[in-house]
């Protein structure tokens, strides 16, 4: 009796110290994924969810003409089932790290040809696939969590939006018919 007894706390002090460690394991940022169907292309995006917590985030902790991960934890992901056009620049089918070097009036968001990155710390130049300028706007919204959001606007197009903060930086992609 006594040996079973002691076999049962000892299982029970398994299970709460397993449960502990899933509590350890909540992500700060979490993780999030979008996906829509733009014409045929299956367009998603793979990021983690920063949030502003009462920090300044632009020039802040997202500093001006760096290379930021465009998230948190991982770079962002975009994963693209054929070609498309990003602001009219052809890119092809793939996975993509997505990063962007934000400025107070013009951003340049880069698709990296190394698409499983931890931040950027490893980022490479050279392995960039596209560069894209683009000109953030003043959001009425504010937005605590960084989000990603894809809009279509036609059968064959579709606009994403980082949105977080008062800001958002859209971009527009269009696939072939």
């Amino acid at each position: 009796m006594r040996s079973y007894l002691i076999t049962i706390l000892a299982l029970l002090s398994l299970i709460s110290l397993s449960g502990q460690n899933k509590e350890e394991k909540v992500r700060v940022s979490p993780k999030a994924e979008v996906m829509q169907v733009v014409g045929f292309t299956e367009v998603r995006i793979i990021y983690s969810r920063p949030g502003v917590k009462g920090r300044e985030i632009w020039g802040g902790l997202v500093p001006y003409n760096q290379v930021w991960r465009a998230g948190a934890n991982e770079a962002t992901k975009f994963i693209f089932s054929t070609d498309v056009l990003i602001e009219g620049k052809p890119l092809k089918a793939g996975s993509y790290s997505f990063f962007a070097i934000p400025g107070k009036n013009e951003w340049t968001l880069i698709f990296n040809k190394v698409a499983d990155q931890w931040g950027a710390f490893e980022y490479n130049e050279t392995q960039d696939a596209l560069r894209i300028k683009v000109k953030p706007e003043k959001s009425s919204v504010f937005q605590e969590w960084l989000t990603y959001t894809i809009t279509r606007t036609s059968d064959y197009s579709a606009v994403i939006r980082l949105e977080w903060e008062k800001l958002k930086v859209p971009f527009k992609i269009e696939v072939k018919p």
